[in-house]
């Protein structure tokens, strides 16, 4: 970028956005070249998180190579979260994963992603996406626009009925399969396709340069969540919850995004259809 993005702090100060932006896709391109080699190397070891949730060695060497990098590289230290380590949101904060698709790497499927966002009281004001498999780094700077490669990047402008939609099934909560499976069937008939590519992070970024139309997806962490959603935002596109606050789905983990008349559309079904029956307690 020619102009250096400087974001004003409430104590006064300015925050250089170019040089954090500048430090994070030297972590991600690096991290991403320790997921590659494990990728093609195709010896893991594998631990469960969960139901249906993997961690595997590279997640946490990549996530720790990040947080070396950007405590050394960064204008300045602020505060790391990670998918791995953990670590709650603050007024200035990292918020990344490093190998965002585990399932997918897993299986040898190359839709992963390597997710790092600073994130200023609330929102995120840079974000890199950065797909190893592929060699595609995807980066914005609140106010800045979205780029790919480099390129600038803008979200689709076709018809609702023309669009192609990207979610993640809530394989994770089979209670509420059955309500997320009904709105499947009522968006359906609106849209051209649903798909579901994964990881998050990636279909995000997918949305920011028109390849798909719109994501919609529940229960994601932030680390998923905010460096492809500030993409999308400053590629043209609108961000909100499944109740179209725009103000609560870093915090709720509940998110559409897409082009301004496909994310309306989304919206309307996730609001009157799925959220009622799926929000939490």
């Amino acid at each position: 970028m020619t102009t250096e993005q400087i974001l004003p702090l409430r104590e006064s100060r300015a925050l250089p956005l170019d040089g954090f932006l500048r430090a994070a896709v030297r972590a991600a391109r690096a991290a991403g070249r320790v997921v590659r080699t494990a990728f093609h190397e195709g010896r893991t070891v594998v631990e469960d998180k969960g139901p249906r949730d993997y961690v595997t060695e590279v997640d946490r060497a990549a996530e720790d190579l990040i947080h070396d990098y950007l405590h050394r590289h960064a204008p300045e230290q602020v505060p790391f979260v990670g998918e791995e380590s953990g670590g709650v949101l603050g007024t200035l904060c990292w918020v990344v994963d490093p190998l965002d698709g585990t399932t997918n790497f897993l299986r040898g499927y190359p839709s992963v992603g390597v997710s790092i966002a600073l994130v200023h009281e609330g929102r995120p004001v840079v974000g890199v996406v950065h797909a190893p498999m592929w060699g595609e780094t995807f980066t914005a700077v609140a106010g800045g626009g979205a780029l790919r490669n480099g390129r600038p990047i803008a979200v689709g402008t076709r018809p609702a009925a023309r669009a192609v939609c990207s979610t993640g099934l809530p394989v994770k909560r089979p209670e509420a399969m059955g309500a997320y499976l009904d709105l499947l069937g009522r968006l359906l008939p609106a849209v051209e396709d649903v798909r579901r590519p994964a990881g998050a992070s990636l279909d995000l970024a997918w949305v920011a340069c028109g390849v798909f139309d719109a994501f919609f997806e529940l229960d994601l962490g932030p680390w998923d969540v905010a460096a492809g959603a500030l993409l999308v935002r400053e590629a043209g596109g609108v961000v909100t919850d499944w109740e179209g606050d725009p103000g609560r789905w870093l915090d709720t983990g509940h998110i559409v995004a897409g082009s301004p008349s496909v994310h309306a559309t989304v919206v309307r079904h996730t609001s009157t259809t799925a959220l009622p029956v799926l929000r939490r307690p």
